[in-house]
Formats: structure tokens, C-alpha cells, sequence
């Protein structure tokens, strides 16, 4: 691999653009909720926090014609893997935004707070995804960890809210607590706690390293493993995305699980895999015999089997969906599990179909809370003599989420099943072919509550113009990407470069 320039701390700030407008947009909103420029009928800092949102996303487009390189004396990377994250936090941040801004369960007086607090997670992401220094690394990841916390427990007005901030912080202190522990493990045994240090030094081992990488690996597995809830860190997702104002369970369940996946891949394939200069399938760093494949495909279908099957018995669409998303965890780890270009491609194409698919079902529970005050299944039964463009545009998303087509769902299913089939894994690609299935009959169950059952109540049910604006905004990628998939297939093999030395 020819050799990769790194850039001073001054160089670096014109690949930082994005992070730096995030801060200013930070400050800013604090600076306005101070001086008292909220309003109770206007949402100026949820315009500021989209305004600064916008501009950085517009910002990061411009990175990817830049050439790769390691940021700050080293401590971060500039890649094409990067750039995606980067658009994909963004992305997914302006998008939760807009859904806040006539949301009632972020209430008035705090929404300053909110908002700096979510672009503070936002900024943590980005940096974790660029991560090319343990240092770095857990920092950012601490950032985003406390951040989320803060924003799972915001709504004060439900006593649940608190429940679910507490459990929050709970488990992500024990699974941050063993993640470090791996990590000074990680430090003692190569001796530098960059990326590319740690990856020549395992490289240059010729045996003994087994047990130690093994072990080191399962530890940070748990702090990974817990931010993108899979099993058995999954424990606190239904009870966090149920607890929390539902505008934070659409963003823990894309960005936050975004960034799991890409703490995952950054350091798994930077430090214990290396990928021979002429490109094909990943490689162990050194003689550590370990079976990388297995473990992670086995990890992927106990925790597709168990969010799958815990889904069916919910009765509140909040929790249905954390184990729907528990399941789609279980298969984007499909595409890490099998060590190739292929497999990353198909985790980037699925992660964007689902930004897409599962906000527009969170946004609809968040108009059905906000119009109706229910979140439970009940409460969209007959939603389809009620608000029938609502009923069809919900019915799209959760096609998308079994992976039926014509929808994006379909597409990012079908890829992934082509990355595992191409290594062998006849055995994986089964398991997942019978959990969609038992996925079919929960989320069935939604579609048949809102087109075959009786309303609750008699008349239609009005919502909020901007939410079913942004609903069909949602909508439409879903259906795009499932009639035609090229530009993205090209533009997830373009974003698949990933700096590792």
C-alpha cells in the first residue's frame, strides 16, 4: 500500500470544516438561549440547529474529492469510509430535526438545550468514524455516549423518560468500562495506540498473540456491540426507545446504531485485519489463527433470531421497533462478518436504506403521538379510513423493512445476501432468510391493523402539515432505491476505502 501523507494540526482544519461548523452552531444556539431568543410558538434554535446541520453536510460534499489522508499528527483519517458517516450522521441529524420542531415531548424552554446537546452527539460520531487513535477513539466516543444519555431522559415530563435515561447510563457505563479495559490491554500489548502501530505490531507477531487479541476483541466487542444493541448488549433498547421522546428513539435507532457500526468496522478492520496491497478479501494483521468469520456471523444470527422473535409479542410500536432494529442489526453484521470489500459495500447501502425506512416509520408513531397520544398498536387501527396516505406511506416503509420489493429494503437484503453467499456462508444467508420470514408475521400485524381493522374512534385524524411533508420525503428514497439501486451500489463501492496504514 503506498505510503499515506499525514497532515500537521493547521493542514488538517480544512478536512475539519463540518465538525467546526457543528461547533459553531453549538455555541451559537447557546449563546440565543441565553439571551432568551426562544419562542413558544416559533422554533428559532431548531432552525439554527438545522441551518448549522445543513451547512455542514453541504460542507462535507466537498471532502470526498479530497485524497486521503491521516488528520492531525495521525490521530484521525480522511477516507471515503469517513465521508459517508459524515453524510450519514448529518443526514440523519437535519432529518430528526425537523422532526422536533412540532414535536410537543421536547418541551418548551429546553429545546436550546436539546439541540446543542444532539449536535454535540453528532460531532462525537463524525469524529469515531474517522478515529485512527485510541486516544481519540474512546474520547469521541464518550462524547457521543454522554450526550445520548442526556437526550434519552430529556423529556421531563414522563416519568419513564427518566427510567430509560438511567438504564441508558447504566449499561453503557459497564459496556464503556470493559471497552477501555480491552483497550489498555490493546495499548500494554503492542506498545502505541495508533491504528497503524497496533496493526504492524500484530502483523509483525509471529504467535503467542492468540488468546491476548481474542480476548482484547471481545471487550471491545461489548462497548461496539452495546451501541449497535446486538445480542446479548441489546437489553437496553426496548426499554430506552420506549422511555425516551420519540424524536431520540428515531435518532438512537439510525445514528446511534450508524455509529456503532462504524466504531465497529473502523477498528476491527484497522487493527486486527490488513488488506494485501493488490485488494481481495481482508486478512488477519499476524499469525493470530482466529476465526474472525465465524464469530461475527454467529453473533449476527443470534441477534437477528432474538430481536425477530421478542418483536412478535410487543404491543407498542416504540418497542417493536427497537427489536426490529435489534434483528437489522444482526443483519448489517451479515456484511462485516464475511472480510471483504463486498461485505462493507453492503453495509453502507443497507445503513442507507434504513436511515431512510425506519425514520419514516418513527415518524409516523411520532404524528400518531402527537395527534392522538397513543404510541401502541391499538392506536393505528384503522388508520386507513382515517388518513389513508398516511396508512400507505407507512405500509412502504415496513415493506422496506421486511425487505419485500419494490423497496430499497429489498435491495439492501438482496446485496448482502449476494456478499455472504460469495464466501461460502450457505449457513448464514438461511438463518437470515428464515428470520425475514418470522419478521413478515409482527410487521404484518401493523399493516393489518391499518388497513383491515376498525378505528378506535370515528372521523379522520389530522396531522401536522410538515410532518406529512417529510413523511413523503422519507418515502420516496424508500421506492427510488428499490426500482433503481445502481447510483447507490456505485456510490457505496466508492465510499468502501478505508485508511488502515
Amino acid at each position: 500500500m503506498a505510503t499515506v501523507e499525514t497532515l500537521g494540526n493547521v493542514a488538517s482544519l480544512g478536512y475539519f470544516i463540518p465538525e467546526l461548523v457543528l461547533t459553531a452552531a453549538v455555541l451559537v444556539i447557546l449563546l440565543a438561549d441565553i439571551f432568551g431568543a426562544e419562542r413558544k410558538d416559533f422554533d428559532s434554535m431548531g432552525l439554527l440547529a438545522l441551518g448549522g446541520t445543513l451547512t455542514a453536510f453541504f460542507a462535507h460534499v466537498g471532502l470526498y474529492a479530497k485524497p486521503p489522508v491521516f488528520l492531525f499528527e495521525g490521530m484521525l483519517a480522511h477516507d471515503m469510509f469517513s465521508a459517508f458517516f459524515r453524510g450519514f450522521f448529518l443526514l440523519a441529524t437535519a432529518l430528526v430535526i425537523l422532526m422536533t420542531l412540532f414535536s410537543r415531548e421536547v418541551i418548551y424552554l429546553k429545546k436550546g438545550e436539546f439541540y446543542a446537546i444532539l449536535l454535540s452527539v453528532t460531532i462525537g460520531m463524525c469524529v469515531v468514524s474517522a478515529s485512527a487513535d485510541l486516544v481519540i477513539f474512546y474520547l469521541s466516543l464518550e462524547l457521543l455516549s454522554i450526550g445520548s444519555y442526556l437526550l434519552a431522559g430529556f423529556s421531563r415530563t414522563v416519568g419513564r423518560s427518566d427510567e430509560a435515561a438511567l438504564k441508558y447510563v447504566l449499561y453503557g457505563g459497564v459496556s464503556t468500562g470493559v471497552l477501555l479495559f480491552g483497550l489498555s490491554l490493546l495499548y500494554g500489548l503492542t506498545g502505541t495506540t495508533g491504528f497503524a502501530g497496533i496493526q504492524a505490531a500484530l502483523a509483525a507477531s509471529q504467535s503467542g498473540y492468540d488468546l491476548a487479541a481474542y480476548v482484547i476483541f471481545l471487550m471491545f466487542l461489548v462497548g461496539a456491540g452495546y451501541k449497535i444493541a446486538a445480542v446479548p448488549f441489546h437489553f437496553w433498547a426496548p426499554d430506552v426507545y420506549e422511555g425516551a421522546p420519540t424524536p431520540v428513539t428515531a435518532y438512537l435507532s439510525v445514528a446511534s446504531k450508524g455509529a456503532g457500526f462504524a466504531l465497529l468496522i473502523r477498528f476491527f478492520y484497522s487493527t486486527m485485519l490488513r488488506q494485501p496491497a493488490a485488494g481481495g478479501p481482508w486478512l488477519e494483521a499476524g499469525a493470530l489463527n482466529l476465526d474472525w468469520t465465524f464469530h461475527i456471523a454467529l453473533l449476527s444470527v443470534v441477534t437477528m433470531t432474538l430481536g425477530n422473535l421478542a418483536a412478535i409479542v410487543q404491543t407498542n410500536l416504540k418497542r417493536l421497533l427497537a427489536y426490529s432494529g435489534i434483528a437489522h442489526a444482526g443483519y448489517v453484521l451479515m456484511g462485516v462478518c464475511v472480510l471483504s470489500d463486498q461485505g462493507l459495500e453492503a453495509v453502507i447501502l443497507y445503513l442507507v436504506i434504513y436511515l431512510f425506512t425506519n425514520l419514516a416509520a418513527f415518524l409516523v408513531v411520532i404524528m400518531m403521538v402527537e395527534a392522538a397520544g397513543d404510541e401502541r398498536l391499538a392506536g393505528v387501527r384503522g388508520l386507513w379510513s382515517r388518513s389513508p396516505y398516511t396508512a400507505v406511506l407507512m405500509t412502504i416503509a415496513l415493506f422496506s423493512l421486511i425487505g419485500l420489493p419494490p423497496t430499497g429494503g429489498f435491495v439492501g437484503k438482496y446485496i448482502l445476501f449476494i456478499a455472504v453467499l460469495q464466501e461460502k456462508l450457505y449457513w448464514l444467508a438461511v438463518a437470515a432468510a428464515l428470520n425475514t420470514v418470522v419478521s413478515l408475521y409482527y410487521y404484518a400485524r401493523i399493516i393489518k391493523a391499518m388497513l383491515l381493522e376498525d378505528a378506535p374512534a370515528a372521523g379522520t385524524i389530522r396531522f401536522h402539515p410538515a410532518y406529512t411533508g417529510l413523511l413523503v420525503v422519507l418515502t420516496v428514497p424508500v421506492l427510488y432505491f428499490g426500482l433503481w439501486w445502481d447510483p447507490l451500489i456505485r456510490y457505496a463501492r466508492y465510499c468502501v476505502t478505508l485508511l488502515h496504514g
